[in-house]
């Protein structure tokens, strides 16, 4: 449910109030029960209604309800996709699904599984993991982070029966394959390649034999084993950039392929970006699937052409749509970068030619530009697809279906055994050469080390390196049994020298025999002592019985002026700290009773003990289970830049942006904070626009915090996240505040600009400064993703204090564009309800939309503030009066005959379809078979609808056929599904004809 009763009733009074200028006036609970029981319409004029129902697209859906829709699709961030058709015959709906699956990077659960039947509204039904991994890096623990990395550029592929999904991680030990054989609610089994496959497509050839490919520049290949759990050959460079050298459509990018055989042809779809030019696809096409590996002479097969360039309109997939000839049509879908709401896929048509396809209008694709879509539905099916969408509002009411991924299976790795007896203790013997020897310390690569009294940096006795030739000539130790995995260790060294370069760089390394670890390093000047120090936390690899601690200089081949140095080192150090490592837990992971709505993400794997939405009924709970320390940096990127307090807090839950223009509406009990914690409503990437409620001194501060570019590497946390001058607001006793964000995308086109507004009731606001902004792509890509909306609390000074979000409303009215709240829709469809009869739907599809009516009745009957508590329960009960309409349980069935039968002609198998229209009226004809599809339109009545189906095989097992009828009974739309079996037929050499 999005916006259930109990959110609507929480905002009702018990008294008739008076109607301020622009706010609907609120009646009591007990009109409301009235209201429903009786039938009688609420205030505002909702009698007019019941024939003035006809609800918007969803807020991501760009189809006009007219057989058009606009490009891009989706209005939202859905990038790197991969479309699989599943046809009507290997169904249950009779009729051809789609599905589809995009890139989330770092959020969790990930890798979304999104479903359509007319390739322009979708709804996401399943997520392939709820988590990638359960190590730091996918877990916000220790310093980790995947930002701008985890899944990355998913292949999604069925094949007999089974559903399979190849992608890559950048930082969680390569690639993986997942396969259900449910691909709406069954569980996914996971195998690791063991290797990376940059942006991998997933292709069965025509015997059923897997590979993958992928590469970025030059395309290669992996063949797999039959059940795809490993790769058994490698084709490396089956071709590459370079062999189309100097063809205006190549260079900058090339990957992303997919593969797909059609009408003998084995083709890739790539993206490009050459100089000077936008994003582009880029096709290829070759007889023979390995190319240069099974052509004569070895040469290349893969001929290419540009096949689009026209507004970045880029990476994706080609998409089979059965044609009403029988034939299958190709359509494209290909992502566009639309930063800062991000890469945005579209639905592009094309016309073929000579085995090459043209997109769009004679390859042109206008931004905004519509097309007639593919696929006919029905009125109510089509009116039922355009209420769905990838963005929702939710009343938290813990409603949402339970779905396989969230009981996946994990295995907790024992945390190390600590000897707190090594913990805090000097481990070097003779640190500061006071034992009048040099023992234990040892002279590696021809150095010579003696004691030295002239100069000490502390005590009477120094260590005098000499004889160096090398980088690694110096002092070493052994510390075998002393160092433990896990442990961060502090390493420090006081050095000198006075002869060489102006400076020196020296390391504090580790060696067990797997390559020199550097712990530490710093660069020391020439002539006066300078203490090298830092922290080391030994791996897990380590091998703890061969641990050899050494001083050494950089390498260079030649030996660089620094490796003849002689030097004075002292007071040599290396302390175990206490442990403030964290380690996975059951915790942590295990279901806690809480199914959020499919369209929320997690920043990172989420900690289940910090969440809940039964800690309180009907509101989100987030807990702060630790707290921030600054010590995170971007992994991915090389200058390691700092994160952001906010980056590093781990349970901030999203959603997708969508655009031109989004509100987010949301109410928050703050009473359980602590003090240091902050907690709000944020548009966020890299760059970040939130307003907060910040606790400090036990005083409650409203404000609002703009990170924008340039980015800095070294962050001083506190003072990047302090609040705007002229937007903050002292709540005093207030406990509860409703938050605002106005996120406008057009103006201009290309930056996020964010106005916040608070309201202590929910129905004055007051807005918080001036707009914020601008937000834009980061160009380090240190995110590489589109900014989303998120609801947060993180702790600065100490754990356990908690806000409880009560709902989150959606709309895509800003109060900057100073319209009155309409009400209009919400009567529309609150009258239309009226006029529909529980004996005509099921009885669960009833009960939902009872639910949605109950909801927003209540709201109309009260008080509104906002269009958002307009707009969210008039999109709920909306979606489910769609729903009914498809529902009918009276429905009539069309009268129409369907036969099949298995013949031979010519040694070869074909499968004849009939079907005969008895209606009265001509109908709408589809036939599907295992061996392809075909639509006849305007079947007369008594004509047929026949097609013969080749197997291109001399025999087929028996199956049956798919018969899709659409006509009109007394003036309703109506369509009926009939399926019909065939034998199985040998038609070889002993086949009598």
């Amino acid at each position: 449910m999005f916006v259930a009763v109990a959110a609507a009733l929480k905002r009702l009074g018990t008294a008739v109030t008076p109607n301020p200028p622009g706010r609907l006036r609120r009646i009591s609970l007990a009109t409301v029960g009235a209201l429903l029981c009786t039938g009688l319409v609420v205030p505002g004029g909702v009698a007019q209604a019941a024939d003035g129902w006809s609800p918007r697209s969803a807020y991501t859906s760009t189809d006009r309800g007219d057989g058009t829709y606009t490009v891009p699709l989706l209005r939202s961030d859905v990038p790197d996709i991969s479309v699989e058709r599943v046809p009507a015959a290997e169904n249950d709906e009779g009729r051809d699904v789609y599905y589809m699956i995009s890139t989330t990077m770092h959020l969790s659960p990930g890798a979304p599984i999104m479903k359509s039947y007319d390739l322009v509204n979708w709804e996401i039904v399943n997520y392939v993991f709820d988590r990638a991994s359960i190590g730091d890096s996918f877990s916000l623990r220790n310093g980790q982070n995947s930002y701008g990395q985890g899944q990355w550029a998913s292949s999604l592929r069925y094949h007999d029966g089974m559903y399979y999904v190849a992608f890559n991680t950048n930082n969680l030990s390569g690639a993986y394959i997942y396969r259900t054989d449910d691909i709406e609610n069954g569980a996914w089994q996971r195998t690791a390649l063991g290797r990376g496959l940059h942006d991998p497509s997933l292709f069965f050839d025509l015997d059923g034999t897997p590979y993958i490919f992928y590469g970025n520049g030059n395309i290669s290949a992996v063949r797999l084993n039959a059940d795809l759990t490993a790769i058994v050959q490698d084709y490396p460079n089956v071709f590459t950039a370079n062999n189309y050298a100097g063809q205006p459509f190549i260079g900058g990018l090339f990957e992303g392929a997919q593969f797909y055989y059609i009408d003998g042809w084995y083709y890739a779809v790539i993206i490009t970006w050459p100089s000077g030019q936008g994003r582009q696809v880029v096709m290829l096409r070759s007889p023979e699937l390995l190319g240069r590996y099974t052509s004569a002479g070895g040469v290349n097969t893969y001929e290419a052409r540009g096949v689009l360039n026209s507004n970045g309109f880029a990476q994706g997939s080609l998409v089979p749509i059965s044609g009403a000839d029988g034939e299958t049509d190709w359509y494209g879908m290909f992502f566009r970068d639309t930063f800062p709401i991000g890469r945005i896929p579209a639905l592009i048509p094309a016309t073929w030619q000579d085995g090459w396809p043209t997109f769009g209008n004679n390859g042109v694709v206008p931004v905004d530009g519509g097309f007639d879509k593919p696929i006919r539905l029905t009125p109510a099916e089509d009116l039922f697809e355009r209420q769905k969408g990838i963005v929702t509002s939710d009343d938290f009411a813990n409603d949402a279906p339970h779905k396989a991924y969230q009981d996946e299976q994990w295995t907790i790795p024992a945390p190390p055994d600590i000897d707190e007896s090594l913990i805090g203790v000097e481990l070097l013997a003779n640190p500061g050469f006071e034992a009048g020897a040099v023992a234990p310390w040892a002279a590696q690569f021809g150095a010579t080390l003696a004691l030295d009294s002239t100069d000490p940096a502390s005590g009477s006795a120094a260590l005098k390196v000499s004889d160096r030739t090398l980088n690694g000539s110096g002092p070493n130790q052994f510390l075998n049994g002393k160092m433990q995995h896990a442990v961060t260790y502090t390493v420090s060294a006081k050095i000198k020298y006075t002869s060489g370069p102006s400076s020196v760089r020296f390391n504090l390394a580790a060696d067990w025999g797997s390559g020199v670890q550097v712990m530490t390093f710093g660069n020391v000047p020439v002539g006066q002592w300078t203490t090298v120090t830092g922290q080391y936390t030994v791996p897990a690899t380590a091998n703890l019985n061969n641990f050899k601690f050494a001083v050494e200089t950089p390498w260079a081949n030649p030996q660089p002026p620094s490796s003849s140095v002689e030097y004075l080192i002292d007071d040599v150090s290396i302390v175990g700290q206490p442990s403030t490592i964290e380690y996975p837990t059951e915790a942590e992971i295990a279901p806690n009773g809480s199914r959020l709505d499919m369209a929320w993400e997690w920043n990172h794997a989420p900690d289940n003990r910090y969440w809940s939405l039964t800690d309180r009924d009907g509101w989100l709970r987030l807990t702060t289970g630790k707290v921030v320390t600054g010590n995170y940096v971007y992994t991915k990127l090389a200058n390691r830049a700092e994160l952001a307090w906010f980056e590093e807090a781990r349970n901030t839950l999203s959603q997708r942006t969508f655009g031109p223009r989004q509100s987010v509406e949301t109410r928050i009990d703050i009473s359980g904070m602590r003090n240091g914690d902050v907690a709000g409503l944020a548009a966020y990437n890299r760059g970040f626009s939130y307003a907060a409620i910040k606790r400090s001194g036990g005083a409650n501060t409203l404000g609002v915090v703009n990170r924008g570019q340039p980015f800095a590497v070294d962050l001083n946390q506190s003072t990047l996240e302090n609040f705007l001058p002229g937007t903050t607001v002292s709540l005093g006793t207030a406990t509860e505040v409703y938050l605002k964000a106005d996120l406008d995308f057009a103006s201009p086109v290309g930056q996020l600009w964010t106005t916040f507004h608070y309201s202590l009731d929910g129905l004055t606001w007051t807005q918080l400064g001036n707009r914020v902004g601008p937000q834009t792509l980061d160009g380090s890509l240190a995110h590489f993703m589109g900014h989303r909306v998120g609801l947060f609390n993180y702790a600065t000074q100490q754990t356990g204090g908690h806000v409880d979000f009560d709902y989150y409303l959606l709309s895509d009215t800003l109060t900057g564009q100073g319209r009155p709240l309409d009400t209009s829709d919400l009567d529309a469809a609150i009258g239309y309800a009226g006029t529909l009869d529980e004996a005509d739907y099921p009885a669960d599809a009833w009960a939902a939309m009872r639910t949605a009516l109950t909801a927003a009745t209540a709201a109309r009957a009260g008080e509104f503030g906002t269009q958002n508590q307009i707009d969210a329960p008039e999109r709920a009960l909306s979606y489910q009066l769609a729903r009914l309409g498809v529902l009918r349980a009276d429905a009539p069935e069309l009268p129409v005959t369907v036969s099949v039968q298995a013949r031979c002609l010519a040694g070869k198998a074909y499968v004849a379809v009939q079907a005969r229209n008895d209606h009265d009226a001509p109908v709408d004809i589809a036939l599907a078979t295992a061996y392809g599809e075909r639509s006849v339109a305007n079947v007369a009545p008594g004509g047929n609808a026949y097609q013969s189906f080749a197997t291109r095989a001399a025999s087929v097992p028996a199956g049956s056929a798919t018969v899709r009828a659409t006509g009109s009974i007394n003036g309703a739309d109506v369509t009926s599904v009939f399926t019909a079996e065939h034998p199985a037929i040998d038609c070889g050499p002993r086949q009598v004809q």
